[in-house]
């Protein structure tokens, strides 16, 4: 894509050209949804993490592409910024022990990873923001070496007009300014992929909206930003913000931010993919030179390549996702809510359940969508975000009188959802042994009240207790952090206190350039 574009740049006349195929994508998936084409039901699942590269010090490392050369697995690639990569896991079927069988695939491939790693002096963090980013990381010579993310930064620019923003008040407040988007590269994340038929995606899509909030409430792990401590999980806002293309005229006229929750339930998959059309306008338009309407009228399946580029430009936390595999087109339910980390127990866990919840909830005579505001769902994943495992959410209360209710997230997750959650798992056929090991690292989270933003937010609090200042107190923290996740145990059993050594030794000499606190 990126030798395309710097090969024969981007005209008026493509940008229309674009418009118009994004529009005849747009009319193929209709008639492929009312042809009935798609996959039948697999029972498939796949799940991909963003990982962050650190020095033995703590703080970040500029190196994926040796990294990476080291590596040498297509499992492993490039992410936005050189402190990133991804790893994929390949789709497996949800049934069996496939809970224990991710985790195994996954403490390998990270394992190597680490190894590799090490030889040019890196080590793997799996954690939502690395908390040593500084905003001097985080510039346009930090994007990884791809025309890729050259162009998106290019056109995200353009589109904007002026300086992204970042003005996050939580426990404290961090205002930063930016004339690239590599601030979003802070954001690493956890994408858990479900396929679904067209007949079941408005179910499972909002099902996992509903829950999007409680997921984070369990699962936050990114309190920290460039030396600040904001939200328990500050990755949605500083998403937000560091992909926000509207000037603020747009902004206070409601424009749609390209970073959304969405504003209602839906009833097809075709909902979200025409929103997607109708609300945000092309930020790489490329065209394919596969003419959808005519493969459709020649009996084949298309790429709808144009559409399937535009739909990921925009940022929903629960995606729609179309591809062809085989020959064959299928739909997916793309979950971006959890953060990366903190440990593989702890990913296999919220990965378990997301997938048993979303079953249950998907399958319920009186959906929990039918009783919850979507509002009430976009205000749940707000204060998820900004109180973590301490949230309270509103939920439909029992019983015939309705309405909603106030209730702490741990206690409707220990009361309500985690029952649920095992009713799904089972539906899915996943090994009982496994299915309760899992849950149960929920269970003790919520029990304890503790995950991976309290436990960051209580040992910087405990390092600064010990006379650190504050950007030596984020080092060892990151660098004990590591050393944890590396061990494997659960976050919810990690010690809080831990000898921090010489004071002199781990000082980190940085200056703060952002404001607040």
């Amino acid at each position: 894509m990126g030798e395309k574009v710097a090969a024969y740049g981007i005209d008026l006349a493509e940008r229309e050209r674009y418009r118009r195929k994004l529009h005849e994508c747009l009319e193929g998936l209709g008639r492929l949804l009312s042809e009935k084409r798609f996959d039948r039901p697999r029972n498939l699942m796949g799940l991909e993490i963003e990982l962050n590269l650190a020095g033995a010090d703590g703080l970040p490392r500029m190196m994926n592409s040796q990294v990476l050369e080291r590596i040498a697995s297509h499992d492993f690639q490039t992410e936005l910024a050189q402190c990133n990569l991804e790893v994929n896991i390949l789709p497996h079927r949800l049934s069996g022990r496939v809970l224990d069988q991710l985790a195994e695939e996954l403490r390998t491939g990270l394992g190597y990873a680490e190894r590799k790693a090490r030889e040019v002096a890196a080590r793997i963090v799996m954690i939502g923001i690395l908390p040593t980013l500084h905003a001097d990381d985080l510039t346009a010579a930090s994007l990884s070496e791809n025309d890729r993310y050259v162009l998106l930064n290019d056109q995200m620019r353009a589109a904007r007009g002026e300086d992204f923003a970042l003005d996050i008040q939580g426990v404290e407040h961090l205002v930063s300014h930016s004339p690239s988007i590599a601030p979003e590269a802070a954001c690493t994340s956890v994408q858990l992929h479900l396929q679904v038929t067209p007949g079941r995606f408005a179910a499972v899509w909002n099902a996992a909206q509903a829950i999007a909030a409680v997921q984070v409430a369990v699962g936050a792990n990114s309190p920290f930003l460039f030396g600040r401590e904001l939200w328990r999980e500050s990755r949605p806002p500083v998403f937000q913000q560091a992909t926000d293309t509207r000037p603020p005229e747009l902004q206070a006229q409601g424009v749609r931010p390209r970073t959304w929750f969405g504003e209602r339930w839906i009833d097809s998959a075709y909902d979200l993919f025409e929103e997607n059309l109708r609300y945000f306008p092309p930020l790489l338009p490329l065209c394919d030179p596969q003419e959808p309407l005519r493969v459709l009228d020649e009996g084949g399946v298309p790429d709808l390549a144009e559409l399937v580029l535009h739909n990921g430009t925009i940022y929903r936390w629960n995606r729609p996702v179309y591809a062809v595999t085989d020959g064959v087109p299928h739909l997916r339910v793309e979950n971006r809510v959890l953060p990366a980390g903190p440990t593989v127990a702890d990913v296999i866990a919220n990965t378990a359940f997301y997938y048993g919840l979303v079953r249950a909830l998907a399958e319920e005579p009186r959906p929990v969508w039918t009783r919850l505001p979507f509002s009430a769902a976009a205000t749940n994943f707000d204060t998820a975000c900004r109180y973590g495992i301490d949230a309270i959410l509103q939920w439909p209360r029992a019983g015939r009188a309705g309405g909603l209710t106030e209730i702490p997230a741990v206690r409707l997750v220990r009361t309500e959802l985690l029952p649920l959650a095992a009713r799904g798992l089972d539906a899915w056929g996943v090994e009982p042994a496994d299915r309760d090991y899992y849950l149960g690292v929920i269970e003790e989270r919520c029990r304890r009240r503790a995950n991976g933003a309290s436990w960051q937010a209580a040992a910087f609090h405990h390092a600064r207790r010990q006379g650190l200042d504050r950007h030596a107190a984020l080092a060892a923290m990151t660098r004990r952090y590591s050393e944890l996740m590396h061990a494997g145990q659960p976050v919810h059993t990690w010690p809080v206190a831990w000898p921090v050594g010489d004071r002199a030794a781990v000082t980190v000499p940085r200056q703060a350039t952002t404001g607040g606190g």
